[in-house]
């Protein structure tokens, strides 16, 4: 009780105009307690004094927006505005994001910061954050600084009170970002930032004061190797690790060759204690979560994408003056449309002609890391499967393909390796080889590298890992660069049959 009293003194000398009561004792319930009339600066004076107080969020603040938070996001959103230097670990599809932007909104109610700078993968910086900004406070002020370095400065010196930039694009505008007042940096998968030796790493370092709030998000730290927390810690919590790089390695790994090191076993305590403060929700547990969460991720054609896919849209304009468009030809011109998109089209002659799929696999590359399970791939096109296969060959990551070639025999074997098997991690499929009978609950997060145009193929498809018997809630993620996938994707989300308006759709493209 003498503590207490002795924290509620201090409140009111450090802010005179607000007002501490102590329940008369006729209406205690506890005589104990007493109630404090708190803000941020009040809650850490509390805690510092051992007085576990909550967030002033979590009774003080009216949650915007078009959906009311789930329990596991305000207690995030709560752990966030309590902390200046922060982790958010929770896993993929548990709704970090808008934890974060309710978070940062509360901040700007409570005068504590002024304007966030959003650094985020490029794919999603449209179709997570600015989305969900609207979605979750759609009262401030959103804009994305991308593109040329004038347009760029040009948004960050603006009065937007949201900026997202992709994580090159700082380096781009740094001193723009500097003189910026950005007074809370967020930065999401955050696992880019694990390496020190960086131009990327050190230009973020750079822009953080001693008053810069800075909260750094993943689902998936130290994924890889133990090491990878080395960076991440240096940002956030950079008493917590030492100096040098070389002494963290040699606390958490184990020299076996000169080219050779393994974790020790006590690398998970060691990693665990550097990360902090963080906090960290599962999906299995948050149990208020929907089953089966869609994801879109933006991808950027290529230059080469780009001319071929104008050059055939100009071709189907041409076709469609004053000529009436068959389902079939509107088919066809659009499958060859969304082959442009996904990475290899065929020509009438039966050759294929492939393109750069960078920046595509860039995003898929960042959907792999994210998952805490296996993960499905469907690929409509055979000949973008191998290319794909290569590509993950090369990086190291194991995985198996499916699609039309393949015999029964050859499928049932590859399905038992992927639900019984720690490899492999990927399945590459293409929909139409697996969307009835078959169970790859083994993976939750399944990746459409292209949309399909059957409503049937892309619902039967997504229910191979959403069915009995898995453990974990699922993710949809929907790859899209094209006006077309971006179409489709909408009327498969809307349980809309792509075959019946094909002829509508494509007038919508050529118009």
């Amino acid at each position: 009780m003498e503590i207490i009293k002795n924290a509620a003194l201090l409140l009111n000398l450090r802010h005179p105009q607000r007002v501490t009561t102590v329940i008369p004792r006729s209406k205690q319930v506890d005589s104990n307690k007493v109630v404090v009339k708190w803000d941020i600066d009040e809650a850490h004076v509390l805690r510092n004094l051992n007085i576990r107080v909550p967030s002033p969020i979590e009774g003080q603040y009216h949650w915007p927006g078009l959906y009311k938070p789930f329990e596991h996001q305000k207690t995030t959103a709560a752990f966030l505005t309590m902390h200046k230097r922060a982790f958010c670990f929770n896993e993929q599809g548990t709704g970090k994001t808008g934890a974060a932007i309710w978070a940062a909104d509360f901040l700007m109610k409570r005068g504590k910061i002024n304007r966030v700078l959003v650094i985020c993968p490029l794919s999603i910086m449209d179709s997570a954050w600015r989305a969900d900004l609207f979605t979750f406070a759609m009262h401030r002020r959103v804009d994305i600084a991308h593109g040329p370095r004038a347009k760029r400065e040009q948004i960050i010196e603006g009065d937007a009170e949201f900026v997202i930039i992709n994580y090159d694009g700082v380096e781009i505008v740094r001193e723009a970002v500097a003189k910026g007042g950005f007074d809370l940096i967020i930065v999401d998968e955050a696992t880019h930032y694990k390496n020190p030796q960086t131009k990327r790493w050190k230009t973020l370092n750079k822009l953080l004061t001693a008053d810069t709030w800075l909260w750094m998000m993943t689902g998936t730290p130290a994924a890889q190797s133990p090491v990878d927390a080395y960076g991440l810690a240096k940002m956030v919590n950079p008493n917590g690790v030492p100096r040098f790089f070389g002494s963290f390695r040699d606390q958490v790994m184990h020299k076996v060759t000169q080219f050779k090191w393994i974790p020790k076993d006590n690398a998970t305590e060691v990693v665990y204690r550097v990360l902090q403060p963080a906090i960290r929700f599962t999906k299995e547990q948050c149990l208020d979560l929907p089953e089966m969460t869609y994801v879109k991720r933006e991808v950027e054609l290529t230059p080469q994408q780009k001319r071929y896919y104008k050059q055939l849209r100009e071709l189907m304009v041409m076709q469609a003056d004053g000529e009436d468009v068959t389902a079939a030809n509107a088919a066809v011109c659009m499958n060859k449309l969304l082959q442009i998109s996904c990475g290899a089209v065929y020509t009438d002659d039966q050759e294929t002609l492939e393109f750069d799929i960078k920046n595509r696999y860039n995003v898929l590359k960042e959907a792999i890391d994210e998952s805490s399970q296996k993960i499905l791939i469907f690929v409509p096109f055979k000949h973008v499967i191998n290319l794909l296969a290569e590509r993950l060959k090369k990086d190291g990551i194991t995985s198996e393909v499916i699609h039309g070639s393949v015999s029964a025999g050859a499928r049932t074997e590859i399905i038992k390796r992927v639900q019984e098997t720690d490899d492999p991690r990927v399945l590459i499929i293409q929909p139409q080889a697996a969307a009835h009978g078959v169970t790859l609950t083994a993976a939750n997060t399944i990746v459409w590298w292209g949309p399909v145009s059957s409503l049937e193929t892309y619902a039967q498809a997504n229910a191979r890992v959403h069915r009995s018997g898995q453990k974990h809630p699922c993710t949809v993620i929907q790859l899209q660069g094209s006006d077309v996938e971006k179409r489709i994707y909408k009327l498969l989300d809307n349980k809309i049959d792509v075959h019946s308006q094909i002829v509508n759709l494509y007038k919508e493209i050529v118009d």
